[in-house]
């Protein structure tokens, strides 16, 4: 970008601003951001925290912004719909570990635990740190799974791993920098473990080809146990829902 552009450009972005969008006898709540690489306005799903984003370029006026959402209200509200239920970690819930169905079972005769018997997951201790303690044993099994795949598929690569962190990723299931680092959303421990595996190869073929190019595809072919196709189109169907497991 040209000196002289960058100067006409504000330096900070506005912050998000909420609007509420009217669509018959309902009110559509809807986010307003700026985006300096943003060319004209868009509307996107934000399905971790169930709302509808605007993305407007900087020097769009903001009426003909809020114009294109109030044109599109039949399809925000028609998507706000579509949106899965939250399935927040409580007593007698059914989560998927790996894809299996488990039932949560809170036991308050023991202190501090968390373990896995019969299709059940007893989760020990106060009732307000069920989720918490949930979360972090869940996050461990994954960890169990995903770091030795990881370092396996690597291995086959002939590439080393920087650094491997387990995140709240709300936009993107892994990612792999050019250090090498990687980083997977916890929420793949609800996947059946054939997704962990596609998306393991499509990281580790970053460690080779940073890019999407048809030789990055033919690397991640080869590392996936199976073909690509079947965990992609999971993701595709059952993604939303995985983000709708916690809090």
């Amino acid at each position: 970008m040209s000196s002289w552009f960058s100067r006409l450009l504000p330096k900070t972005l506005p912050e998000p601003e909420q609007l509420t969008i009217a669509h018959g006898v309902d009110t559509l709540a809807v986010t307003f951001v700026r985006n300096a690489r943003a060319r004209r306005a868009s509307l996107r799903v934000d399905p971790a925290n169930r709302r509808i984003v605007l993305t407007a370029p900087l020097r769009m006026a903001r009426g003909t912004a809020v114009g294109f959402a109030e044109a599109q209200a039949g399809w925000i509200a028609a998507r706000l719909r579509r949106l899965p239920e939250r399935r927040p970690f409580r007593d007698g819930a059914e989560i998927p570990v790996f894809g299996v169905p488990h039932v949560i079972r809170h036991r308050t005769d023991r202190r501090g635990t968390v373990w896995r018997q019969d299709g059940e997951i007893h989760v020990a201790g106060g009732i307000d740190h069920l989720p918490r303690r949930l979360r972090d044993w869940l996050v461990a099994e994954l960890k169990a799974e995903l770091v030795p795949l990881v370092h396996a598929k690597a291995a086959q690569v002939e590439r080393p791993v920087k650094r491997i962190t387990v995140r709240d990723s709300r936009s993107r299931w892994g990612s792999c920098g050019p250090d090498a680092a990687m980083s997977f959303s916890w929420r793949l421990v609800f996947a059946p473990p054939e997704v962990l595996d596609y998306l393991v190869a499509h990281e580790v073929a970053h460690l080779v080809h940073l890019n999407h190019s048809p030789r990055f595809w033919a690397l991640a072919r080869t590392l996936c146990d199976g073909p690509i196709e079947r965990p992609q189109a999971w993701l595709k169907q059952n993604g939303e829902v995985l983000l709708q497991y916690g809090e």
